[in-house]
């Protein structure tokens, strides 16, 4: 079995850990690095695991080492890894969750020709329905890649790009649940505005987001035939979607967008 080292026990190292022994990887499998005694305590009482305050300790052996920390702890990390007696003549692999971090700047901070693969997911990984988007580095080898997919695979679904798209998944994906989060907090509000209590709005307006994205993914159909399928000529949605239309919703969502991708490219160009 595979070993994985996760550096970085916070939300999303917690969340893939999780994902990874309900797949069935054994806890022996697994050591994670947690210099906060007390979040330590928490991670080895509810998994089992052992975990580490030393990243030079926990990568010995490992076939994968994952970065889950944030941007701005990325090279602290990696000065922890450039001490440490990193397998370079094995296939052991560096997989960075660090939003923004590129391969070049790991590569460069890493023995030559180590290999690394930079990964943008998003929170839904925390309920396993996550969106993980990877871009090799240099010298990551197709088996490392597909290796990096399969343990992914446990917190949702899996995407490779070239990295050259990696600002552009970040628009998209990485932000994109904040997106939805506001189209539901605005229905909520406008549910509540037309006399709903916020309880019942609430459940109906969640609900029927998990259900158009089920039908999304689960038939065959675009959102523009499923959007079709709806709306009636002069009905109740109708009315709804020429208001959202006549408010720029679309143009708005594209403007938004670009924002984000462009964001994203500064903070990648900052932490070169």
């Amino acid at each position: 079995m595979t070993r994985i080292a996760v550096v970085g026990g916070g939300r999303i190292g917690e969340a893939l850990i999780a994902g990874l022994l309900e797949s069935g990887r054994a806890t022996k499998d697994l050591v994670v690095v947690e210099p906060s005694a007390a979040r330590a305590a928490q991670l080895a009482d509810r998994f089992k695991i052992r975990v580490s305050k030393s990243v030079a300790d926990a990568v010995v052996g490992a076939d994968v080492v994952v970065i889950a920390v944030k941007p701005g702890v990325v090279d602290s990390v990696l000065t922890d890894l450039s001490k440490a007696d990193l397998d370079t003549g094995a296939d052991q692999v560096l997989v960075s969750l660090a939003a923004g971090v590129t391969t070049g700047h790991l590569e460069n901070k890493l023995p030559a020709g180590y290999p690394v693969v930079r990964v943008m997911s998003n929170t839904p990984m925390l309920v396993g329905q996550g969106m993980s988007v990877l871009s090799p580095g240099r010298y990551a080898k197709p088996e490392q890649l597909e290796q990096v997919g399969e343990m992914l695979e446990a917190v949702g679904k899996v995407v490779t790009v070239p990295e050259s798209q990696m600002d552009a998944v970040t628009a998209v994906s990485g932000s994109g649940p904040a997106y939805f989060f506001l189209v539901v907090e605005a229905m909520i509000d406008a549910g509540v505005g037309l006399g709903l209590t916020r309880d019942v709005a609430s459940e109906l307006v969640t609900q029927t987001m998990i259900g158009a994205a089920a039908l999304l993914e689960q038939t065959e159909q675009s959102a523009v035939d499923l959007r079709g399928a709806v709306t009636s000529p002069g009905g109740t949605t109708a009315a709804a979607v020429r208001e959202l239309e006549r408010g720029s919703l679309r143009s708005t969502f594209i403007e938004a967008l670009h924002a984000a991708k462009q964001r994203s490219a500064e903070h990648g160009a900052s932490n070169e």
